[in-house]
């Protein structure tokens, strides 16, 4: 075989200087680009080493506590609150409760004090009538005691005729009973 001849063209000077300026210009732009992102990579990492260093401190962690203890206290006082208001609406259906009661109670208390006024109404109607009947057996006692007075003198008119006549014994002696059973029967009525 016959040896190959490389062949290449001849490119001009002023081209090949363009085209190496070029690769020169991406390879700085590279290179900062690079150098750069480098430098940025050192700064966050010194910062982020930095922020560590800080949050680490004593300062940063007690304060951390203290957020956190604030949090627990919080908690704390939300669930005293919450048991607050539930006693405060118990306390508040024991009230309406209480207050239903009272008025069913105002209501009763009412009804009875009708019913006292009724009461005493009928009792004072019940005095009158007892009033007015003990004035009726006053007046028949009176009356009572008047016919007896009667009786007693014509029982003894009748005994001072007894003297003089025999036959009127009979008839007076009869006439007594009578008498007496006519004035029984007449304060009955009264009565």
């Amino acid at each position: 075989m016959a040896p190959t001849l490389f062949h290449y063209s001849l490119v001009p000077m002023d081209d090949f200087l363009k085209h190496e300026s070029k690769e020169r210009c991406k390879l700085l732009v590279g290179t900062g680009v690079v150098v750069l992102l480098v430098i940025v990579a050192v700064a966050l990492g010194v910062l982020l080493i930095f922020y560590v260093k800080r949050a680490n401190s004593e300062a940063c962690q007690e304060g951390h506590r203290a957020v956190m203890e604030c949090r627990n206290v919080t908690h704390l006082l939300e669930q005293e609150l919450t048991r607050a208001q539930d006693g405060f609406r118990d306390a508040e259906a024991q009230i309406a409760t209480y207050n239903q009661t009272v008025l069913t109670l105002m209501a009763s208390l009412d009804k009875e004090k009708a019913h006292s006024l009724d009461a005493e109404k009928k009792v004072e109607e019940l005095e009158g009538e007892i009033t007015t009947l003990n004035q009726k057996l006053q007046d028949a006692s009176m009356e009572v005691e008047r016919l007896r007075r009667k009786n007693q003198d014509l029982s003894a008119r009748i005994a001072d005729q007894k003297n003089s006549a025999s036959s009127l014994k009979d008839t007076s002696s009869a006439a007594a009973p009578l008498l007496l059973i006519l004035l029984l029967g007449l304060s009955a009525r009264l009565l």
